[in-house]
């Protein structure tokens, strides 16, 4: 059930380039170069109300970097939450950018949600690892064991991360126990043999749940391409495509009364029947 207080909702998505990062000096350096690009990209335009950036947008994303976890990943109030929380402090936006986070279990790929105040309101782990392709999480992360959400202006929010997409139950659990209507699908979509399916997958998300979808990557030569996909989507109201690889920081508008429309028009979701459930 859609919010009564739901309004527009502002969003500055981040296709944020990542250099080579072997220690936590580059790793700070790096955070730190990043959020004064967004600040100059901001400086002179409309405010936003929230900021979104890749998975593991503070270090590289590779088993060589990973393999040095023990120096790059951080706790949850660690430096780079520190830089990430001064930014939405200046822009007055809440903050979802993604890290490699120590626990007591181990290494977690995390997204955090620090709100407009700079506090740190949220943490996601992601839940399904990937482990194909160029993909070695297993090797490296522990499994996240919940999921998270956040409300900001009448929207539910919630976070999910890259491999995760590709199973269902997940985006459908929030969407319709959770009310969940914007999910922030966070990646590291290197260019291997499963690149070509992502976008079929993240459309698929969006249409089938009827909500607002923002699929990010990172830039660079191996990644790029990041798509928002509205509730909704065919010739005249496409999804909104990045750039092939280059840094692309773009700001994006969501309407509420989109989803109010889609979802009367097509009942996709009201049309669901109880004997699905296992």
């Amino acid at each position: 059930m859609l919010s009564q207080n739901i309004g527009a909702l502002k969003v500055l998505a981040c296709q944020a380039s990542v250099p080579p990062v072997q220690t936590p000096a580059d790793r700070d350096a790096h955070v730190r170069a990043l959020c004064d690009r967004i600040r100059q990209y901001l400086d002179g335009t409309d405010t936003v109300d929230l900021i979104v950036l890749p998975e593991l947008c503070t270090m590289e994303y590779s088993a060589g970097a990973f393999s040095h976890l023990d120096s790059l990943a951080e706790p949850i109030d660690g430096p780079s939450t520190q830089v990430f929380s001064r930014l939405a402090q200046d822009s007055g936006a809440m903050v979802v950018f993604g890290m490699a986070r120590s626990t007591k279990r181990g290494f977690a790929i995390s997204q955090l949600i620090v709100d407009s105040a700079g506090q740190m309101v949220e943490c996601y782990d992601k839940i399904h690892l990937c482990h194909y392709g160029a993909s070695t999480e297993k090797d490296f992360f522990q499994a996240g064991e919940r999921i998270v959400f956040v409300d900001l202006k009448g929207w539910r929010i919630a976070p999910i991360i890259c491999y995760d997409i590709r199973i269902p139950e997940l985006s459908r659990a929030l969407v319709v126990d959770y009310d969940v209507n914007l999910l922030l699908h966070c990646g590291a979509y290197f260019r291997d043999e499963s690149f070509s399916s992502w976008h079929s997958f993240a459309i698929t998300r969006a249409m089938e749940n009827q909500i607002y979808l923002l699929s990010l990557n990172r830039a660079g030569t191996d990644y790029g391409g990041s798509i928002f996909c509205p509730p909704w989507m065919d010739d005249d109201q496409p999804a909104q495509y990045f750039e092939t690889h280059d840094e692309d920081f773009r700001h994006l508008e969501l309407d509420p009364a989109l989803l109010l429309d889609v979802r009367s028009q097509y009942t996709f979701l009201k049309d669901r029947h109880d004997i699905y459930r296992l």
